[in-house]
């Protein structure tokens, strides 16, 4: 995953509209109107929302007939929880091995 997929996946991700409606799609793939209706906002927010999760590829549309379904795009969500795992992990043993560790002083305080 590229730099610029991932600002748009955390500015997808620091909106808790945004976490709530990717929240809601865990449980399956939703109509956008049915995802609207547990939402007290204007239709136009809500696309706003939308095409701020379609551009960081969390979900994906897909019309049927009338209708717009979203579902949830998890490989996204993945590849993000991996790559912060792989920033903040501990530094592995194997890796430090070949550090020069420092030695204490024996000497007494005085």
């Amino acid at each position: 995953m590229m730099a610029q997929p991932q600002q748009s996946v955390f500015k997808a991700l620091a909106d808790p509209t945004r976490r709530s409606i990717l929240k809601l799609l865990q449980k399956g793939s939703l109509t956008a109107g049915t995802i609207a209706d547990a939402y007290p906002m204007t239709r136009a927010s809500l696309s706003h929302h939308f095409n701020i999760l379609k551009a960081a590829d969390l979900v994906r549309t897909e019309r049927r007939g009338q209708h717009i379904v979203y579902s949830l795009n998890a490989t996204v969500l993945q590849e993000t929880a991996a790559m912060l795992l792989d920033i903040f992990s501990p530094v592995n043993k194997a890796a430090n091995s070949g550090k020069s560790k420092r030695k204490h002083s024996t000497r007494p305080a005085k």
